[in-house]
This record gives C-alpha cells, sequence and structure tokens, in this order.
C-alpha cells in the first residue's frame, strides 16, 4: 500500500507539472533547488515524502544534461527520504535517437538513461513517444509509453477538418511510416511517405522521393519530434513540389533546436500542431 500521491516538478517542466497538479487537483510539493558556481545540483524538499506515492515530473529536453542530472538526484532524494514509490514523468526522454548499435565503436546512450534512472531509484516511469520504440524494453522497471498521436490527430479533426480539402497525411521517413499511418486511420485520410536517407552523425538528411499522392491535396506532415527542422524543412519543400495545397505540421516534441525556430517560420505551412512536452521559449517560436 502506498500513501497519498505527491507531485514534485522539475526546473525543466514546471508549467506543465502545474497543469498536472490543477488537472488531479494536487498541489505540487515545495523542494528547494540550487546550481552552485561549480554547477554541481543541490536538492531539498521541504517536507517529507516518506511512505508516500511519488511522481516527478521532468523533461530532459535542452539543457539536457542538466535537466537530466537534476531528475536523477531528486528521485534519489526522494528515495533516500523513504518515498513508498516513485514514478519519474519525463514527457520527452533524451538520447533517443542513440537506441542502437548502427556504426562501429558507438554507444547505446538511451539504455545508459534508462539506466540511470533506476539506480537512482525510480520504481516506474512514464514518457510520451520515445524517438525508437525498443527504448521501453530497456528499462527494467514497468513502466507507460504513452502517445498524444490521437489528441492530435482529434485535434486537426475537431478544428481543422472544416477548412481542409481533401487532406492527406505525409510522413517524413519510411521509419516514421507505421506511427503515421496510425495519424491517418484516426483521421480516416490516405497517407503518403518521404523516402529520405541521413548522410552522416550530423544533423543533416536528405529527402529523396515521394511514394504517394499529394497533387491538389491539402496535406498533414507528422513526425515524432523537429530538432534542427531540416527534415521537415525538405519534406515541406517536396510536398510542394509535387503539387500539394495548403501544407500543416504536426508533431509530438517541439525540440527547435538552433535555428529551427526560424527554419519552421520562413516555410510555407498553414499551421503548426505540437504538444507540452518540451516547453517553448518566447522568442524561440
Amino acid at each position: 500500500m502506498y500513501g497519498s500521491i505527491k507531485l514534485y516538478a522539475g526546473s525543466g517542466s514546471p508549467d506543465l507539472a502545474q497543469k498536472i497538479a490543477d488537472y488531479l487537483e494536487q498541489t505540487l510539493s515545495p523542494r528547494k533547488v540550487i546550481q552552485f558556481p561549480n554547477e554541481n545540483i543541490f536538492i531539498q524538499l521541504n517536507s517529507s515524502a516518506r511512505g508516500q506515492d511519488v511522481y516527478v515530473i521532468q523533461t530532459t529536453s535542452t539543457p539536457v544534461h542538466y535537466n537530466l542530472m537534476e531528475l536523477l538526484i531528486m528521485v534519489q532524494t526522494l528515495q533516500l527520504d523513504s518515498a513508498a514509490r516513485i514514478t519519474a514523468v519525463v514527457p520527452y526522454l533524451a538520447y533517443g535517437r542513440s537506441d542502437k548499435k548502427d556504426q562501429p565503436r558507438v554507444p547505446i546512450t538511451a539504455r545508459l538513461v534508462a539506466d540511470m534512472i533506476e539506480v537512482a531509484g525510480a520504481d516506474r516511469y512514464m514518457t510520451f513517444d520515445p524517438h525508437a520504440g525498443q527504448i521501453q524494453g530497456f528499462f527494467s522497471i514497468p513502466g507507460d509509453v504513452l502517445t498524444a498521436s490521437h489528441m492530435i490527430s482529434d485535434h486537426i479533426k475537431d478544428n481543422m477538418f472544416s477548412q481542409m480539402v481533401s487532406p492527406v497525411v505525409v510522413a517524413t521517413d519510411l521509419g516514421f511510416a507505421k506511427k503515421g499511418r496510425n495519424y491517418a486511420l484516426d483521421m480516416d485520410v490516405p497517407i503518403a511517405f518521404i523516402e529520405k536517407r541521413r548522410t552522416g552523425n550530423d544533423a543533416k538528411a536528405e529527402a529523396l522521393t515521394l511514394i504517394g499522392d499529394v497533387k491538389d491535396h491539402d496535406v498533414i506532415i507528422v513526425d515524432d519530434e523537429v530538432d534542427t527542422g531540416g527534415s521537415i524543412e525538405q519534406a515541406v519543400h517536396v510536398v510542394k513540389q509535387y503539387g500539394a495545397r495548403d501544407v500543416y505540421l504536426a508533431f509530438i516534441h517541439p525540440i527547435f533546436s538552433r535555428d529551427a525556430a526560424d527554419k519552421l517560420a520562413a516555410l510555407p505551412i498553414k499551421q503548426i500542431i505540437t504538444t507540452d512536452t518540451v516547453p517553448i521559449q518566447i522568442g524561440r517560436a
């Protein structure tokens, strides 16, 4: 048996944590977080969590390593305070692209992150739409891998379908084909795919061709995340070359590294639909 629920917010997700607390009619439990001049992180709970059912809400987007360490230290702090159960709620899980040894002498960092969350003391985890499905198998503790795709599909159907002309879902690459098909099934529309090749370890990807028909259709380009914006930028240009009408973007995690927000702002797109798994800073989008 566990005690009452206690919610703790990390520095990476204060607004989302507050929304969750409001929805559950709970208050966020106070804690002190200090970063010393040497960049070490210190955390102290303002009240006891002994015997309680505790949830730590912390995304691991930029600054990735600060947010990740803060999550780990907060989980360990709660474990040392004898919390009955600790659930790490990580809306965006960093290092999701490092999910396999696809080159010689490279790490599987996503597995390392899962191990660190366990070793810190988490009993369970929750996350949204990891980049690769096998990441859930990296954890030995039980958890919940949730998806926001159905919410995005419902939002588009309820608020945008009336202004769209013969909409088509377009997956940004063949690796996203299955998830892209789920969007198409949810919205009961056709699907097309962009074939692309990533040329190296940097952020550059080359879009090659479009599989499917988008001519004279409105297009909904779907992906799990937008990082530098290169893949989305090329996808928009490809569908426009193939005769698409209005273009909409739908993705889960708005990472927006480097000048991604500026890239999106310069594209011929009608609207962007995303979530708050990653906080979007004013001036960055």
